[in-house]
């Protein structure tokens, strides 16, 4: 039985706990809904389960009990790879150490070192520590445009799109083009997504950044930089799959079988 946390922002038509759910159900297999709001890890919790995490609120107590569970259970993908993926500044890190290309990042508290940063690349981009979705990100272009601290500011890459590579176990199975007039190309901000071919410089640095930062899959976002190089914005550790033409809930689920398996054999 795989226990399944919902998307907590899934609707009727753009449901992604369900599609997974019903192709697991198809595939042969079991697996039910864990409503974590209403789980106490300290009264008979699930133990020895593979728990399939698809999305949890940006909350201290959901993220917690996933903390909790994973003590007894294996959860895909990991509390503690989600958490990374949250953090700009912990996937920044990671994909530095590992180095994997990344624009030139300056996470700092202090104003006068995020002026100076500013003042050597002219443009910034500032970008929540937290963010999702494409929200609060801006083009920066002098000291007053600076807000309050922490400043989490990267090189300025031009560009008029971005890509989106999903990796499962590894390996890059899907991907999509999304192109917009604004900065953020995210699709919830307005960017258009149409399915694209994944190429050789795609694949590799989709599987490294996933790698690097512990997710079992996740959403790889790929910026080009010139002469068919990219450069990796962030990874998704809860990612939707929109605008792909790639099975994914086919393939998440015969992973999530197969990773299932493992446990009991």
């Amino acid at each position: 039985m795989i226990l399944i946390v919902p998307k907590p922002t899934d609707t009727p038509g753009d449901n992604s706990t369900a599609m997974v759910a019903r192709e697991i159900q198809a595939l042969g297999g079991r697996c039910r809904y864990l409503n974590i709001d209403l789980l106490d890890p300290f009264d008979n919790p699930p133990e020895g389960e593979l728990i399939w995490v698809c999305g949890l609120k940006q909350d201290d107590h959901q993220f917690e009990i996933l903390q909790a569970l994973s003590v007894a259970n294996t959860l895909v993908n990991s509390p503690a790879s989600i958490f990374t993926c949250a953090s700009k500044v912990m996937t920044s890190a990671l994909l530095l150490r590992q180095g994997i290309p990344t624009p030139r990042t300056l996470f700092t508290g202090t104003r006068g070192i995020a002026e100076k940063f500013l003042a050597g690349q002219g443009k910034v981009v500032t970008k929540p520590v937290y963010g999702y979705d494409g929200n609060d990100i801006y083009l920066l272009e002098s000291p007053g445009q600076l807000g309050d601290p922490p400043y989490y500011l990267q090189e300025y890459v031009p560009n008029d799109r971005d890509y989106r590579i999903f990796v499962i176990g590894g390996e890059s199975v899907g991907a999509i083009r999304r192109v917009s007039d604004t900065l953020a190309h995210n699709i919830h901000q307005g960017g258009q997504g149409s399915p694209c071919e994944i190429d050789d410089e795609m694949r590799r640095l989709a599987g490294a950044a996933a790698r690097a930062v512990g997710v079992d899959y996740g959403g790889v976002d790929l910026l080009p930089c010139g002469d068919d190089g990219y450069v990796v914005l962030e990874v998704n550790g809860t990612p939707n799959w929109h605008c792909m033409s790639a099975p994914i809930p086919r393939l998440l689920a015969q992973y999530l079988l197969e990773k299932e398996g493992s446990l009991r054999s």
